[in-house]
């Protein structure tokens, strides 16, 4: 069976990735069903696939989002605003979605839930099958290690990111709190400057970097007594989370409604 996919924001540079992701797929599982773009795009009226770079595909990139009939997954790495207008027309034409935009705050994550009440939502700030492979690293070392060993990220991201932390920092973030049994809201140290005093034993430290094309580099600190460990993710290229994303549309497509990650869609368990 063919999944039809949608792609929301197809001339962004995770929109052409991911058509592209769609492209290269030999077992033809997956399809260009639709693609999408904002008012006034340049791409409007365009074939997605030259868009994409890899030739005619027979799609025409509109402004609309699409039907049932031409999508049964959209994909959406937008803009926070797009991407809960998307999730509400897809809950009410019974489309699911696949989500990787960042930057959402607590109220609209909430709204991005309440949809997914009607349709199955995979929502990840990474759809890296590498970073997903990650967090169960993570949540698994700071078991082992336990209280003794202090917990710092450090990402890093090209100049042009917006948001700060990077969606997947925090989500190691919240993976490092729920395996300690930190509430992170009380605990996370996003900054250091002048006289703070010692560290506390409960932070998580979080700190970005930006700076020229960097797509994407996480570590994750534990720090002893005379020993430290450090796991490290580096993405080279953007095309990492187009594949996942396009793993992910596959196993979503039937599912039913709820709002899933990365981790379910890889068959780990949430704990």
């Amino acid at each position: 069976m063919t999944t039809r996919i949608g792609v929301l924001g197809a001339d962004g540079r995770m929109g052409r990735a991911i058509m592209r992701a769609i492209a290269s797929r030999d077992n033809k599982s997956a399809r260009l069903g639709a693609a999408v773009e904002r008012p006034g795009s340049p791409a409007l009226g365009q074939d997605a696939g030259v868009v994409a770079g890899t030739g005619a595909a027979g799609v025409i990139i509109g402004q609309g989002l699409p039907e049932k009939a031409a999508a049964d997954v959209w994909i959406d790495f937008t803009v926070p605003a797009a991407t809960l207008a998307a999730a509400q027309a897809a809950a009410a034409r019974g489309v699911a979605m696949v989500v990787g935009t960042t930057g959402l705050s607590a109220p609209q994550k909430a709204e991005l839930a309440a949809a997914a009440k009607q349709i199955p939502i995979v929502f990840a700030a990474n759809t890296s099958v590498g970073v997903t492979v990650l967090l169960k690293l993570i949540s698994d070392a700071a078991r082992a290690l336990g209280p003794g060993f202090d917990l710092e990220i450090v990402e890093t991201h090209h100049r042009a990111k917006r948001d700060a932390p990077s969606g997947t920092a925090l989500r190691l973030a919240e993976a490092l709190a729920e395996a300690t049994g930190r509430d992170l809201g009380a605990t996370a140290r996003y900054e250091r400057h002048g006289d703070i005093g010692a560290r506390s034993d409960a932070e998580i430290g979080i700190q970005s970097l930006r700076g020229g094309d960097v797509v994407g580099e996480h570590t994750i600190y534990f720090l002893g007594q005379g020993e430290r460990v450090e796991i490290t993710h580096r993405a080279t290229s953007r095309d990492t989370f187009a594949h996942g994303a396009v793993r992910a549309a596959l196993w979503v497509s039937g599912q039913p409604p709820g709002l899933y990650d990365m981790r379910d869609v890889l068959g780990f368990a949430t704990s």
